[in-house]
């Protein structure tokens, strides 16, 4: 059965999530560190797991797999979810794919070093999130989610 699972600290999709999911008749699962206020809706479930790193990324590539859908903007734990078969987006709506996932982790890695490097610690910040970047996420997890279901 597919199930939709979301990064959900700091996610600013989570409304957006919720409302597809619904429409679809699919368990959404908030997977956070805490902090979440508990939706009503029956196909959601907020998962509060331990503080620590990874904590809550680990949660989601144990048990997600072919059929399911995730939504997270962290690299490593995309690329976990794509060896283990599920379809992974992020908030703006952007694929992560067998494709493209290499590229992705070395773009993260040499940015980690291009920061580390920046001895003035000028810059930072990235775009903000646009009316046009949810658009794109609505789409794209309908796709998505359509795709995972009839696969």
């Amino acid at each position: 059965m597919t199930s939709v699972y979301v990064d959900a600290d700091a996610c600013p999709v989570k409304s957006e999530a919720e409302r597809v999911a619904t429409r679809h008749g699919v368990p959404l699962f908030l997977v956070s560190n805490g902090g979440l206020r508990p939706p009503a809706n029956p196909l959601v479930r907020t998962v509060v797991v331990d503080q620590g790193a990874d904590v809550a990324d680990k949660w989601i590539a144990d048990r997600c797999g072919t059929g399911d859908v995730v939504i997270t903007a962290d690299v490593p734990l995309a690329a976990r979810c794509i060896a283990a078969g599920a379809r992974v987006l992020r908030h703006n709506g952007e694929i992560f794919t067998p494709a493209n996932i290499g590229q992705q982790l070395a773009l993260r890695d040499l940015m980690a070093d291009v920061r580390a490097a920046n001895p003035l610690a000028t810059g930072g910040g990235g775009k903000g999130f646009t009316k046009s970047d949810r658009s794109r996420f609505l789409d794209a997890l309908e796709r998505e989610l359509r795709a995972a279901r009839s696969a």
